[in-house]
């Protein structure tokens, strides 16, 4: 009698589990499907991605982000996904065949909608290894579409047309220079990069430019605000004399969300959180908006807009930036 009770409280739990079960994956198809329908509507004639600071081997926010990327491209559709800086945490690669590709990159960034171009820019942590490696790993990958040190892309679609200007910021920032930690900086030529920026800015003839780098131009930050003053010392010219085609600036590096508007440039600049490991972030001379939740963001443009949306580890959209053509 014993046996034949405890048979049946056996099978009543295990139809509760099962009900439970059944009910928890009708809510989140329901609500997958209700965040693709909205995540639609960001969508634009070209679209992309823009991701950093995420080589953190899947760790603390870094694969549910990947997901979430994932599931994003799913419903919008990005032409590319930008990696503006710090692929691997903390002291780059070594070589082509550093596993850390496996456990930062490739095993993270699974999704089969990420399966697409991927346009790198080299950060601080990249340059504490192998940054030739970081290079020649598109001879390994096919989506790793990473032309050089810095490099431009161009993206049209119906008429619509975006240039990327993807930049390498490390040399910029003379506290990198002289140092054992970062042995590929003092063999490039600073000059010859600024006059490559400035060439590619005064030939853009796309209805929107976007320059992404690793670092800030401005930024609330704990990191030494000498980076800033060597950015702005070397960049704010060339920008400043382009002003009526850049339309923002994107970068990573600070590990949160800033929207900031300074001076009369008109250039909205813009610092992308990380993917993997946020940090917490206060208001500072020009900001719009900051928020210290992971997470990555998109661009959208039609003919007469440009939007940057960023996302959250939610995939919620928590703040959004437009600029329209006068």
């Amino acid at each position: 009698m014993d046996t034949t009770i405890d048979l049946r409280c056996a099978k009543r739990n295990m139809l509760i589990i099962i009900l439970v079960i059944a009910a928890s994956l009708l809510v989140n198809i329901s609500a997958n499907a209700q965040n693709a329908e909205l995540w639609k509507t960001l969508e634009g004639d070209v679209n992309l991605f823009i991701a950093n600071d995420l080589g953190r081997n899947g760790y603390y926010e870094q694969k549910p982000v990947a997901e979430l990327m994932g599931e994003m491209a799913g419903a919008i559709g990005p032409e590319a996904i930008v990696a503006a800086g710090d692929v691997h945490h903390f002291e780059g690669v070594a070589s082509t065949q550093d596993p850390l590709w496996m456990t930062n990159y490739e095993l993270i960034y699974a999704h089969p909608e990420l399966m697409m171009t991927w346009l790198p820019v080299l950060g601080n942590h990249e340059y504490r290894g192998n940054t030739q490696a970081v290079l020649d790993y598109r001879n390994i990958s096919r989506r790793w579409e990473m032309e050089g040190r810095y490099y431009t892309k161009v993206y049209d679609d119906n008429g619509v047309s975006i240039r990327l200007v993807l930049i390498d910021t490390t040399p910029l920032i003379d506290r990198y220079h002289h140092s054992a930690t970062y042995p590929d900086v003092d063999s490039q030529d600073i000059d010859t990069q600024l006059k490559w920026i400035d060439k590619t800015l005064d030939e853009a003839k796309e209805d929107w430019v976007i320059v992404v780098g690793h670092h800030p131009m401005y930024a609330d930050t704990k990191k030494d605000i000498i980076e800033q003053k060597d950015m702005q010392s070397r960049l704010l010219p060339i920008f400043q004399r382009h002003k009526s085609k850049v339309a923002m600036y994107v970068c990573g590096h600070i590990h949160n969300f800033q929207h900031i508007r300074r001076g009369n440039d008109g250039i909205d600049y813009v610092v992308n959180t990380s993917g993997s490991l946020a940090r917490k972030v206060n208001p500072t001379d020009g900001t719009v908006f900051c928020s210290p939740a992971e997470g990555f963001s998109v661009v959208s443009a039609s003919k007469n807009q440009l939007n940057l949306y960023m996302i959250d580890n939610k995939g919620n959209v928590i703040h959004k930036i437009e600029r329209f053509k006068k």
